[in-house]
């Protein structure tokens, strides 16, 4: 009879939730699983506890849009308390599964679906323990003993076959705690509650300033409906000089939440593994881009939606962003906010998805996963014309926040700067920060703040923030990579930024990307180019120089299933 392999999934959050119900969903007994989680709570994670968000958090999904869990959010609200549901102002009988949900909430629910498959495991007699405030704080590989050693709480250390590394969000504090009113992170949203008389600076204009611009605003003023159904905000007697000014490198908000045609961003005609295989062996082992924008994005068009096809039939990527943006970029950003929030409110109402933004998520989901397979000169145009538009877009900001959106922006609480790619953000150390930007018509500014709230989103991190410095110092995990495709572009862009491309010294270029290298199978790759077979890391923060843009509870799903499949196989 063969021993039992001990697996260690570290932390206890979403990704952790879904890693484990692909176990349960295995029903193969020849595991032990360990989990180590620092909080007290298993499977909210940061987004969806207090880490994470305030009871005026939402989720920017509905429940018809997550990845199928143990119970449904329709039955499992049947069986949430009376207290519970009336603080969140939720009546069981007329709930709706396509209406987003509190962030702490839906939380509750991550929670339960855990406990649930902790049941469903022990009735199928498959072992596993939890560890509550159970930090990670080092992860060793030792290949003499072939296992991994995990150190908890910078004390005690435990030894596995393998580790799934699932530690999720990292918000690295660098100013903040030095430099009073200055925040690396809108996170825990606790420390924004507070009354201010001063204006308040915003970095980004993605959903993570609006975490903070729900949390401030409801601080600093009120909110009314009027009779008409019309949101408006009067700004308190005390906070006379509260305002939030977001800065937006193009100026951009986020598109508003309208109704998927497919929830789970799949539409069966994306590329399949054979046919990435077949363009990259004609390829020199590089997948073209453009293929993939033609395959999972524009060919969805042709019979759904002809006209639409027919114009955009012959633009390259380049083009299609430009016009897009271009055109995004035409009207004042609380215009084109009102022009959204109607077309997404009769988008929701007939069930009718705004289409072109639909696939332009799907294209994002399907191009994550083989990103590793792009060449840099790809990767380039992905980070430089791609992700502008699709962090927009994709972002689908829920109904209730644009509704207070431009409640401020009508109230004078709540203003946007173009602030181009060129600026950055100096702290002063008596306190807030001087934000330095120069404008459209090229006159350079430089604005103080007595408060700045980073809100620019989960950092991809680099490879020297890797956390666990007992893989990182030994090479066990190494700096993720992507080789150009041509030695000349290569040589260019050495010559326009020296820190992120490089020489091998044997005549070839290579584009240093965040985080750490992972195979398909999110398998660390050492400085051999060797897979380990007893570490995986699906850890958001640290994988994203190959996995460019991640999709929430969906990302969590699909990489828990490629990891899940090759345990099995070994």
């Amino acid at each position: 009879m063969r021993n039992k392999k001990h697996i260690a999934i570290l932390g206890g959050g979403p990704s952790a939730l879904f890693m484990f119900k692909q176990f349960v969903d295995a029903k193969h007994n020849d595991f032990t699983i360990t989990i180590f989680e620092k909080s007290n709570l298993l499977g909210a994670g940061m987004p969806y506890s207090a880490i994470g968000a305030n009871d005026e958090h939402v989720t920017n999904v509905s429940g018809n849009e997550i990845p199928e869990m143990v119970t449904s959010i329709n039955d499992w609200i049947k069986t949430v308390s009376k207290d519970t549901l009336d603080k969140f102002h939720i009546d069981p009988k007329k709930f709706n599964e396509y209406k987003v949900l509190p962030r702490l909430l839906f939380g509750q629910y991550l929670t339960a679906q855990f406990n649930l498959l902790q049941k469903q495991a022990k009735e199928q007699g498959l072992k596993f323990e939890v560890h509550y405030d159970s930090e990670v704080t080092n992860v060793t590989d030792n290949p003499d003993k072939q296992n991994v050693i995990v150190e908890i709480n910078n004390e005690t250390k435990h030894d596995f076959d393998q580790v799934i590394i699932c530690t999720g969000h990292n918000w690295p504090k660098k100013n903040e705690g030095k430099v009073p009113g200055y925040f690396d992170s809108p996170y825990p949203p606790v420390k924004l509650i507070f009354k201010t008389n001063d204006a308040v600076a915003i970095r980004g204009s993605s959903l993570t300033a609006i975490d903070a611009i729900r949390t401030l605003s409801r601080h600093n003023g009120t909110f009314n409906k009027g009779e008409d159904g019309k949101l408006t905000y009067t700004v308190a007697g005390d906070s006379k000089g509260f305002k939030m000014v977001m800065h937006s490198r193009n100026g951009l908000l986020p598109a508003v939440r309208f109704h998927l045609e497919d929830s789970h961003l799949a539409t069966g005609a994306e590329l399949t593994p054979e046919e990435i295989k077949q363009n990259r062996e004609e390829n020199n082992g590089f997948l073209s881009l453009d293929l993939v924008f033609e395959k999972d994005f524009k060919l969805a068009f042709k019979d759904k939606q002809p006209d639409f096809y027919e114009r955009i039939k012959d633009m390259r990527m380049e083009d299609f962003v430009n016009d897009t943006l271009e055109h995004r970029k035409s009207i004042d950003p609380f215009e084109l906010f009102k022009i959204e929030y109607k077309e997404a409110e009769i988008s929701i109402e007939q069930h009718k998805s705004v289409y072109w933004k639909e696939m332009l998520g799907v294209l994002s989901f399907a191009m994550n996963y083989p990103a590793k397979y792009f060449s840099a000169e790809d990767m380039m145009r992905i980070q430089k014309v791609l992700m502008p538009l699709i962090s927009v877009v994709i972002a689908y900001a829920p109904q209730s926040s644009v509704e207070e959106m431009m409640a401020l922006h009508q109230a004078g609480a709540l203003d946007i700067i173009i602030v181009g790619d060129n600026n950055y953000v100096e702290p002063i150390e008596e306190g807030g920060a001087i934000y330095h930007y120069t404008d459209e018509q090229e006159n350079e500014h430089a604005e103080t703040y007595k408060i700045y709230v980073d809100c620019v989103g989960q950092p991809h991190l680099t490879f020297d923030e890797f956390s666990y410095k007992g893989l990182s110092e030994a090479r066990t995990v190494t700096p993720a990579k992507l080789w150009f495709k041509s030695p000349k572009n290569g040589q260019e862009s050495l010559k326009n930024d020296s820190k992120k491309v490089k020489f091998d010294g044997k005549g070839g270029y290579y584009l240093t990307v965040p985080g750490v290298t992972i195979n398909d199978s999110f398998q660390a790759i050492d400085d051999f180019g060797a897979f380990n077979e007893r570490l995986y890391i699906m850890a958001v923060p640290y994988i994203g120089g190959y996995n460019p843009d991640y999709s929430g509870l969906d990302f969590c799903q699909e990489a828990s299933g490629h990891i899940i499949k090759s345990i099995l196989n070994n």
